[in-house]
């Protein structure tokens, strides 16, 4: 049963990532023209993480990100049956908020900024799959990098674990919003992208790869990099 109740936890925390991020961006765009609204977004998906750390961070961890999720597990902090109990509620959380945003936007008949529910995309690197690649794997290690310091055992941050994560992935937006929109979680580019090709526009399901593979090796590569200076630092002592 805690481990339901695990899975419901990052699937409303998954949701409102994307309600509040996507939603954010798909209000203010994030054209280089209106630079606040890079900010916005940036705060918004970063504030998001504040406020479901302490929120369903006792349950769950508040990973709320199959990057992280895939982190904490290489790291030896989470049961593979977890891993993918995880990956799953963060999935079906990203395209419920996608889904949300869909109806409101549709209700509403408000215009959608971004043209594709907030979802990734490489017009900013100029298509190139490559860059794309590089921008996510580098952006998403030094995200999991600072949750696996913040989390270890022997960190003294008290309660502002929270904050410094969130300010963490709103530092990383400000950077990539501008290059690849900032995914840094697959199931946050899947959600809006699975959404916009239902809703006819299958320009982001296109690179969606380029969203799934680039935040798994960046994710990977922070915990192997991590946990080879944990037990560094053990083996100096």
């Amino acid at each position: 049963m805690d481990n339901i109740k695990k899975y419901i936890a990052e699937f409303i925390g998954t949701m409102v990532l994307v309600v509040l991020g996507c939603g954010t961006a798909m209000l203010v765009g994030c054209d280089a023209a209106s630079g606040g609204g890079y900010i916005l977004t940036a705060f918004a998906f970063g504030l998001v993480i504040v406020g479901m750390a302490y929120c369903i961070g006792n349950i769950s961890g508040c990973h709320i990100n199959p990057a992280v999720s895939l982190g904490v597990f290489i790291s030896g902090k989470m049961k593979i049956t977890d891993l993918f109990g995880y990956i799953v509620a963060q999935c079906l959380g990203a395209f419920a908020g996608a889904d949300l945003l869909a109806l409101v936007f549709s209700l509403g008949k408000i215009t959608d900024m971004t043209g594709g529910f907030g979802s990734n995309g490489l017009a900013g690197v100029n298509g190139s799959t490559a860059a794309g690649l590089i921008v996510e794997a580098f952006l998403t290690f030094v995200f999991v990098l600072t949750i696996l310091g913040v989390t270890s055992a022997k960190a003294n941050h008290g309660s502002f674990g929270g904050l410094v994560i969130g300010l963490t992935l709103t530092l990383v937006h400000i950077l990539g919003i501008g290059l690849t929109g900032t995914s840094v979680n697959p199931a946050r580019s899947l959600g809006p992208a699975l959404v916009a090709l239902i809703e006819g526009n299958d320009a982001p399901a296109s690179c969606l790869w380029v969203f799934i593979l680039g935040p798994v090796l960046g994710a990977a590569l922070a915990a192997v990099i991590y946990k080879f200076l944990e037990c560094s630092k053990k083996t100096s002592k």
